[in-house]
């Protein structure tokens, strides 16, 4: 395995690691399979939370774990949101022996040929969690990259200026810091995860470390779609930002905030 500069990558096992890929998936269309794939092709230890998915994409990956034994698919009888799924796949990993997951989303946005850089920070840094920064291209729509703006900087403010973007799914996380920040709320288990994680993560004093990663916006002609309902998932981040303001003021003067 090689990096971006030619060289060869040291050989790393994902147990030995104790780091797996993990990939939340809601109707994601043949674009599961095909992202799973990529990603056993950097990392030995793939999971994907098929969440409630009405799409009978989980079959295929059912198949394919014939030849990966990394592979673990698991299936949610209902649709839980991202935050729940991922929840419910750390759950199951931490009591499996696993330290930290790299979560990435199933429909093709975000690259896996940059997994490898992230574990390697991760085992240099295992008191962090790396986040990515994203790249985005001429493929970006425009209310995607400009309206994150408000969020971002609400995020910066709740962190003290640690977390740069408040959204971007591709992010490796440690576990059980990750389990003890949000088994203490109810929110956060749709698209306000990631917000809500990385915030209370920095609160409870874990390091960040940010990289820089593309994103890519398959078209519709090669299966992308999103979930994302512009008004309704834009007002649970702005419902998400006030509260976690409000309880970043009660920090500051001295209240414990869970």
């Amino acid at each position: 395995m090689r990096n971006r500069r030619g060289g060869r990558r040291p050989a790393l096992k994902a147990l030995d690691s104790g780091r797996l890929v993990l990939l939340p998936s809601y109707n994601s269309g043949p674009l599961l399979a095909r992202t799973v794939g990529q990603a056993l092709e950097q990392w030995p230890t793939v999971w994907a939370v098929v969440d409630g998915s009405t799409d009978d994409s989980a079959a295929a990956l059912e198949a394919m774990t014939a030849e990966h034994p990394g592979l673990r698919v698991i299936s949610l009888a209902w649709n839980q949101g991202k935050g729940g799924a991922v929840l419910h796949a750390m759950g199951i990993a931490l009591d499996a022996g696993f330290s930290h997951v790299l979560v990435m989303d199933a429909d093709g946005q975000h690259p896996p040929d940059r997994i490898p850089e992230f574990m390697e920070c991760s085992i240099l840094h295992p008191e962090a969690m790396i986040l990515g920064l994203p790249q985005f291209g001429d493929d970006a729509p425009l209310e995607r990259v400009y309206g994150r703006h408000v969020g971002n900087f609400f995020a910066w403010v709740e962190t003290g200026g640690t977390v740069r973007d408040s959204l971007f799914g591709f992010r490796l996380y440690p576990i059980a810091p990750s389990l003890k920040a949000m088994n203490t709320t109810r929110h956060g288990r749709r698209y306000d995860f990631d917000t809500e994680l990385a915030v209370r993560l920095v609160w409870a004093g874990t390091h960040a470390i940010q990289r820089p990663v593309p994103v890519f916006y398959p078209p519709t002609t090669q299966g992308g779609i999103s979930h994302f309902a512009y008004w309704r998932d834009n007002l649970l981040l702005a419902k998400t930002h006030a509260r976690l303001c409000l309880l970043g003021i009660a920090r500051l003067l001295g209240f414990r905030i869970l």
